[in-house]
Formats: structure tokens, sequence, C-alpha cells
């Protein structure tokens, strides 16, 4: 039998694997990472666009067509985002926790059916994302990650804003871009 053939003497390591000293590793071998569950999101890659924050209010359709505009302009594209809240909820007579599933194709074509609207078809390059969770901090998340030139979204329409704080006055403190609030 040829030397390439044969098998390693005993305690020796196999071709190719690392030597190890001491006692042999009781632990099983890892597995594979699965692969991911559920429909998988494109990563999207934009360079610095204009994001606007949509939630299907007057002043966020104000809002929209503002950044479309902007957007136009300084030759980025727009990155429409709307947020939704994380979709769960607790049943008030068993407290089980209910997820309300979401038809993102549908979302997806609604928001662009409302930008078609209120832009009048814009010549913009147009991407549309959702995010669950608190508006404020999904945006500004967003707008750190693609590294947005402007963030526009509509000003609050209800006193209670006025009152305990809004989307608009915790972004303009915190976003890292400049924000742009349209009545």
């Amino acid at each position: 039998m040829d030397q390439a053939e044969s098998s390693p003497a005993p305690g020796q390591p196999e071709p190719g694997q690392p030597e190890r000293h001491g006692r042999p590793d009781p632990r099983p071998p890892e597995p594979a990472p699965a692969p991911p569950s559920g429909p998988a999101v494109p990563a999207l890659s934009l360079e610095h666009p204009v994001i606007a924050g949509y939630d299907g209010s007057a002043s966020s359709r104000n809002a929209l067509a503002y950044a479309a505009g902007l957007s136009r302009r300084l030759g980025r594209p727009l990155l429409v985002i709307y947020v939704c809240s994380s979709g769960v909820y607790c049943e008030p007579l068993t407290g089980q926790v209910v997820g309300v599933a979401r038809d993102a194709d549908a979302l997806e074509r609604w928001l662009l059916t409302e930008l078609d609207q209120v832009t009048g078809q814009a010549e913009v390059d147009v991407h549309v994302r959702t995010r669950r969770g608190s508006p404020a901090r999904e945006l500004a998340a967003a707008a750190e990650e693609f590294s947005a030139d402007a963030l526009v979204i509509g000003a609050p329409t209800h006193i209670w804003h006025r009152v305990v704080g809004s989307v608009s006055g915790w972004l303009a403190r915190h976003a890292r871009c400049p924000v742009i609030v349209v009545p």
C-alpha cells in the first residue's frame, strides 16, 4: 500500500486537520448553519438615497411628493420606508400572543400606487422597504444604514404629539442626516 493511501497512526491527526495537543475534544462537531427560513429580502445597495417615511397620512403624502422632487433634483434614488407595528398583540381573554401576518407584496404595491398618485409617475429611481418597530428608530436606522442625503417625513397632525413628542421631533434630535418635516 502507498504511503499516501495509508491511514494515520493512532493519535495522529487526519491529513488536512489541525494537530491537537492534550485530550480529544469531547464535543460533537457543530452542524452547518441552516439556510434562513422565510422569503429572503435581497440586499439593497443604494448610494446616498433620499428617504421618505410614509404612513398614509395627508402630511406623509406631501412629504412623499417633496422627497420625490428632491431625489430627482439631487439625482439620487428615492427610498420609501413604511414602518408598521410589530404585528403582535396579546389576546385579552386567553393571554395568548398572536401575530398578524401581512402580505409584503400587497403592501409594496400599495406604496408604489401611492407614489404614482402623489408624484404623477416622475422619473425617479424608487425602492420600497417595509420595517417593523418604532417608526422613529427604524427611520433613523435606515438613514444611517444607507448614508441618506436627507430624511423626509410628514409633520404630526395630532395635538397629542405636541404634548408627548413626535417622530419628527425625535428624528430631529437623533438622526445623522438632515431631517425635513413637511406640513
